[in-house]
Order: C-alpha cells, then structure tokens, then sequence
C-alpha cells in the first residue's frame, strides 16, 4: 500500500475500516464523500480506489463503480483485495451487459484464485446471463463437488463431475467446469 505525507498505511487501513464499519448500505452518500476524501489524500492508492468502487456498487452506481475498479486494478492490487476486485468488478460488468468483458475478467481471476468458491459462483452468474445456462450449471455442480462435505454427495461425486463435463461441452466448453 503506498504511503504518502498524509499517513501511513496503518493509519489508512484504520481510517478504512472504521469508514466501511459505518456505512449505510442504504444511503452511501456520506461513505462516498468520505472515501473520496480519502482518495484525494491517497491518489496513487490501488486500495483505495477500490473501496471507492465498492462504494458506488452498493449504490447501484455501477458504471462509476467499474471505472474505479478498472484503476484499482492497474495500480495494482494483491491477496485478498485482489480477489475481491476482481469479483466486484466482473459482477458489475455483468450488471452493465458487458458479459463477455465480465468472463474475461473472471478466467483472469480464476488463474489467481483457482481454489476461489466466490469466484465461481458469481462467474456462474455471468455465464447464465451470456446465455451460457449449461456452463452455468457445470460451474456450480463442480463447485458443490469440490466444496460441500456430504456422506450423502460423496458416493455420486463422479456423476456430478461427469454431468459437469457434458454440460459445459453443451455450451462449448465455456466456464471452469473442470
């Protein structure tokens, strides 16, 4: 995180967190003119610009909110933030019909993150509305496999992979079945 005269990155992650403890999720008016606030402090901060872009999607200002994504990305995010990012930004994309963008930024992410459930099921999103229902299915089938612990799921886990497979090949092979 970079640093500048205004403080350092444990005052900001501070000042951060008691921000986002304090929104109102529906009215984010007062958490985006603080934020703002903060970016003008933090210019260069890739943190940040994504908080900002948080804060617009939740108030349903998405195109704004993929704007900030876009330069939180290109200042360069890691580890968790990162995945985060990636998710919120390729869920608004989705959310702005730019579907094909949103798939783009989700295998980006899924090289990163390949253990990520989140990942996954907001990719399946995005598969269902570019009309990809098949992969969509798939994706979330493998991830029920891969991911709940069942003694009931355990002796069908190979037909849930196997039916994975075929669904995804309905849809040429789009998504992360596999």
């Amino acid at each position: 995180m970079a640093e500048t005269p205004a403080g350092s990155a444990a005052d900001l992650e501070a000042e951060l967190r008691q921000l986002l403890a304090a929104r109102n999720r529906e009215d984010m008016a007062p958490t985006i003119a603080a934020l703002l606030d903060v970016r003008d402090r933090y210019p260069d901060n890739a943190r940040v610009r994504y908080e900002v872009g948080g804060a617009y999607d939740t108030a349903g200002e998405e195109a704004t909110a993929a704007g900030y994504y876009e330069q939180a990305l290109a200042l360069g995010l890691e580890g968790d933030v990162l995945r985060r990012c990636y998710l919120q930004y390729g869920s608004t994309l989705r959310l702005l019909g730019r579907s094909e963008e949103s798939l783009a930024v989700f295998a980006r992410a899924r090289q990163s993150f390949p253990g990520s459930v989140s990942l996954g099921v907001f990719e399946a999103l995005t598969l269902h509305a570019a009309g990809k229902a098949n992969a969509a299915l798939a994706g979330l089938l493998v991830l029920l496999a891969e991911n709940v612990s069942s003694e009931d799921l355990e002796r069908y886990l190979p037909a849930l992979h196997g039916n994975a497979a075929y669904l995804a090949s309905l849809d040429g092979g789009a998504g992360h079945p596999a």
